[in-house]
């Protein structure tokens, strides 16, 4: 388990995790990406509501991506449940 030394939006931050290097980096920099973009559109909003803003937009695109994850699985499940009625039907015949 890899042990992580961060300064993320002027926070430092220590944690081990499994999670690739390259990832945590890529988490980091959209974090920050995200937060001055609304940092830039509520330049009069305290850092913690700005944090919040920001937490309650990711949750919300992990909701979504969520919820294409599982529409994907279900057509999935269709298509095999299909292919496998084709398949018995082939040999049935």
């Amino acid at each position: 388990m890899a042990h992580y030394n961060l300064n993320v939006l002027g926070f430092d931050v220590s944690f081990k995790a499994e999670a690739d290097p390259k990832r945590v980096e890529q988490a980091k920099m959209l974090l920050e990406e995200r937060y001055n973009a609304l940092k830039q559109h509520g330049k009069q909003l305290s850092k913690e509501k700005l944090l919040t803003f920001l937490a309650l937009a990711l949750a919300d695109d992990m909701l979504q991506a969520r919820e294409e994850m599982e529409k994907s699985e279900e057509r999935l499940r269709t298509l095999l449940d299909e292919m496998n009625k084709e398949a018995a039907q082939a040999v049935d015949s």
